[in-house]
């Protein structure tokens, strides 16, 4: 079997069916930043029924943390409106929360799957880094096969129902000269959280340690401005705010690839 670092630099260059293929036969349950390329990835949250029309509201009263791209029917694992996709197998490694408590991680929900279950996708910045990329912004992250770093703010969500609370951002650092472009490129991609929310010190949106993420790994390649985006891990501080009596999410890093264009709700061609 191959190696799952040396795994990833093979998929780097593979279409996005075999890249599902090789999450959903587990053979692969890693990071998915710069995989599928050309692909929309997306966030992952699954509530009973109960919950559901209170979470879609919080996702639309926070379109920036939570850029909603979708929503299953209760029950249904197959997700045919973003592709060709089995939400019980086609995540690399998924959280359990129980009464907003994190109890387990697992890389198959096959097992724990029920008929009231409803997923929703909520975009990624995996997709706009892309299009940074492409313009010679470098994702050092992505070269150094890590995940990006995400933190806790002090920034509020709006309410809704039971799910609020602060938002999570994900920083890049980004060479001085090119801050702006990356601004106006990734400002181009609402799905994908859109633009930054806060350039320059952490510490005026609550962040007083930038070498020591909340989740993910610490920043790496040269040093530049850091440059915050709002994060779809947000939904997962909501969750376990809310505390429902069981919901799961997606490891963060590891996104659900959808077979949607990563430009189809985007403002360029």
């Amino acid at each position: 079997m191959v190696p799952e670092e040396n795994l990833f630099e093979i998929l780097r260059e593979k279409p996005v069916a075999d890249v599902r293929d090789a999450i959903r036969s587990g053979r692969y349950t890693g990071h998915t930043a710069g995989l599928a390329r050309g692909k929309l990835q997306a966030n992952l949250a699954i509530l009973p029924a109960g919950f559901a029309s209170d979470f879609a509201e919080f996702c639309r009263s926070n379109p920036k943390p939570c850029p909603l791209v979708g929503m299953t029917d209760p029950g249904d694992p197959a997700w045919t409106a973003l592709g060709d996709i089995d939400i019980r197998t086609d995540v690399p490694m998924f959280y359990l929360y129980e009464h907003g408590e994190h109890t387990a991680t697992m890389p198959d929900l096959s097992d724990r799957w029920r008929d009231d279950l409803v997923a929703f996708a909520l975009g990624c910045s995996f997709t706009f880094e892309n299009a940074l990329s492409e313009a010679g912004i470098p994702m050092h992250h992505i070269e150094a096969d890590r995940i990006v770093p995400m933190y806790r703010t002090s920034i509020e969500t709006a309410k809704a129902g039971p799910f609020g609370g602060g938002t999570v951002v994900s920083m890049r650092y980004i060479a001085k000269d090119q801050v702006d472009l990356a601004v106006e490129i990734s400002s181009a991609f609402p799905w994908a959280h859109g633009g930054p929310i806060h350039i320059g010190d952490p510490a005026k949106i609550g962040i007083r340690d930038i070498s020591r993420p909340d989740w993910g790994d610490a920043p790496c390649g040269p040093e530049g401005v850091p440059v915050f985006w709002a994060c779809g891990v947000t939904p997962q501080n909501a969750l376990a705010r809310a505390r429902p009596p069981l919901c799961i999410t997606h490891m963060p890093g590891c996104m659900l690839i959808t077979d949607i264009g990563e430009r189809e709700n985007a403002f360029i061609n």
